[in-house]
């Protein structure tokens, strides 16, 4: 889809999410090459759940889930509730934007609510904002984020967490919600936020690693094909690149879910579905990165996730590890050659591999058919747009 430019991403983890690289050797190579302008915080064991404070839920293995419950009313709906609160994640730098993501297990009308809020060097701590209402089905309250809620920290922007100058450290809170006297099992396997500070300054070009001659099978799925397409969930054609991006890449791990919901006949209705269930009815589109991972991560048996990056270099121990990446960019005229759109303020689109001069193989779903999806952008070219527009910022979709 076409989306809004967006500056720094955030989210915090117990320790950095490294792609899985074939040797111990690359991995810590990529610890080193990691700027501590972005750190990845995350809480997913059952020492991490243990180390944050639970009201109202139970441990499990990799999980919390609802124990003794709380009522709560939701837009005039009760609810039982329970909440997990992570402990406070210091970045070890002044960090401008946090990206929240996480997986949760929400079945029938149960849902999720995700909360950050941060704190200053000087001890100030700020109020705690909502950044979504988030479910897989969707049922009961819609599927939504809150941008707004500005306090004397930070305020919210669909998907980010922006501070109003820079915080030390910062929190997440989820609350557990299932309609009121129901028994369904709702859970959260993991959450965490990737904290950040704006890297958009020019840099020189990386060089080319590991990763060149590599490209990875992916399937090609234009966006374009889909124009027209199921207006209520924005419509498809230019408006759906991250839903078609998103879809590429669990089609490459081999997974296509019965497209519900979806007319008979659609080309490629893995696309239609991926948009119906990614969809954001407070931003009213699909391109909200942490909803994509987070429909992910209902799929796929690894991590699912948003992360921000330096440098192609970087991208490429992915592509070495088998992972292909959804990443964020924005270009103007002539500043992408080969593009099959002349500009965006803001477009996703798939790194599938490397040619050997280290030049990108992407999947860009703007092709006007399956046929034009695949493309080669320059590197420079490409890391330049990719880096300004969205600091890096990619989703991490693994299926191990």
């Amino acid at each position: 889809m076409l989306r809004r430019p967006a500056a720094v991403l955030a989210l915090c983890l117990v320790g950095l999410l490294l792609p899985q690289t074939p040797t111990a050797t690359a991995a810590t190579e990529a610890r080193q090459r990691a700027t501590p302008q972005v750190q990845v915080t995350s809480w997913s064991s059952y020492a991490d759940f243990k180390a944050g404070t639970r009201r109202g839920l139970k441990l499990g293995r990799g999980s919390v889930s609802l124990l003794k419950p709380k009522r709560r009313t939701i837009a005039g709906r009760s609810y039982d509730a329970g909440t997990w609160t992570s402990p406070w994640a210091t970045p070890g730098f002044g960090a401008t934007a946090l990206i929240p993501t996480w997986e949760a297990t929400t079945p029938g009308k149960s849902l999720v609510r995700v909360e950050v809020r941060g704190r200053a060097a000087d001890g100030t701590t700020g109020s705690w904002d909502t950044v979504a209402d988030w479910s897989r089905l969707n049922k009961r309250l819609p599927r939504t984020t809150h941008s707004g809620q500005a306090d004397d920290l930070g305020r919210v922007s669909v998907d980010t967490w922006y501070a109003t100058s820079s915080v030390a450290s910062w929190q997440v809170r989820v609350t557990l919600l299932r309609p009121a006297g129901t028994t369904q099992p709702v859970s959260l396997e993991r959450v965490g936020a990737v904290a950040s500070v704006d890297a958009a300054a020019a840099r020189p070009t990386s060089q080319p690693g590991p990763g060149v001659g590599t490209v990875l099978p992916v399937p090609t799925y234009s966006q374009m094909v889909h124009s027209g397409h199921y207006p209520q969930w924005g419509g498809g054609g230019e408006a759906w690149c991250s839903a078609t991006s998103t879809a590429m890449v669990l089609a490459y791990y081999g997974i296509a879910p019965a497209p519900a919901g979806i007319a008979p006949g659609h080309v490629d209705a893995a696309v239609d579905y991926t948009a119906k269930m990614v969809y954001d009815h407070g931003y009213d589109g699909t391109g909200n990165w942490a909803f994509n991972t987070a429909y992910a991560a209902t799929l796929v048996a690894g991590d699912s996730y948003v992360t921000r990056m330096r440098d192609l270099r970087e991208a490429e121990d992915y592509i070495v590890a088998g992972v292909p990446l959804v990443v964020s960019i924005a270009f103007g005229r002539n500043q992408l050659t080969g593009a099959p759109i002349s500009m965006s303020n803001g477009h996703l689109l798939v790194i599938v591999g490397f040619e050997p001069d280290g030049d990108v193989v992407v999947n860009d779903p703007a092709g006007a058919t399956n046929a034009a999806v695949r493309r080669v952008y320059d590197r420079a070219q490409f890391e330049r747009i990719w880096i300004a527009a969205s600091g890096g910022t990619a989703y991490v979709i693994r299926n191990s």
